[in-house]
């Protein structure tokens, strides 16, 4: 983020936030990856230029453990890295994602008032075809209120993915349910105001992918989205493509 908003594309891609329907394994599993996206655009916000946003993740029944981060091929984007511990189980899933970014207090500071880290609790349920998700930062970077006051800064979204045209599609929306400071353009938005004020869809998006295949046994999805923050007046297209 460019700043801890007052804060994945590709979050919407990471399994973090997208829990599918399975049979909890019985030994560990373990997954590497990288997108490169034009833009980093992050629950309708944007978060900085093309960027490189590896993955790693380890699980087992059920219990899944992942890092995630983002550094903008621009070096003046802000750096990313988080870790998630997550359970998930016949489509319910509940995680907790510390968010940390640099340009301020080191890695190891967790002093309230003096940190990067953002922590946040997820809960949602994938019914195949829609998933609901609720996230609410609990400590660390929670938001504002206008008074100055914790706004504990929530999300939610209700996503549906359906094939049409010999592609994947997935169409989303998402909004920040209470007054905050943390999305909808966050503090230092020329929007704040307006933002601030309450309820607010920050997220309205359609994704397009579709995997080429490069050999028999190798395939690189690549992916299309629009996005509109109806909040901020903000429209962004974005594409990626995953390894």
């Amino acid at each position: 983020m460019k700043k801890l908003f007052a804060g994945t594309i590709l979050t919407i891609f990471s399994v973090m936030s997208h829990p599918m329907f399975s049979v909890a394994q019985d030994k560990f599993e373990g997954s590497v990856g990288a997108d490169l996206v034009s833009s980093y655009i992050w629950r309708g916000q944007d978060l900085g230029n093309a960027s490189i946003q590896p993955a790693l993740s380890l699980s087992y029944k059920g219990i899944s453990l992942s890092a995630w981060g983002s550094v903008g091929l621009d070096p003046n984007d802000t750096r990313e890295a988080d870790l998630t511990l997550g359970y998930s189980v016949a489509g319910f899933s509940v995680s907790v994602t510390d968010y940390w970014f640099d340009g301020g207090p080191g890695y190891f500071h967790y002093r309230e008032g003096f940190t990067n880290h953002t922590f946040e609790a997820q809960v949602g349920y994938d019914f195949g075809f829609l998933s609901v998700n609720w996230y609410t930062n609990f400590a660390g970077n929670t938001g504002f209120k206008a008074d100055g006051s914790k706004a504990y800064a929530s999300y939610f979204s209700v996503s549906a993915p359906f094939g049409f045209a010999g592609l994947d599609w997935e169409a989303s929306i998402g909004a920040t349910p209470w007054q905050n400071d943390f999305y909808a353009g966050g503090c230092n938005s020329k929007y704040a105001v307006e933002m601030i004020d309450g309820f607010a869809v920050c997220n309205v998006s359609i994704m397009a992918s579709k995997s080429f295949h490069i050999t028999d046994s190798w395939s690189v999805p690549v992916f299309v989205q629009l996005v509109w923050n109806p909040s901020t007046e903000a429209a962004h297209f974005v594409a990626g493509i995953s390894f």
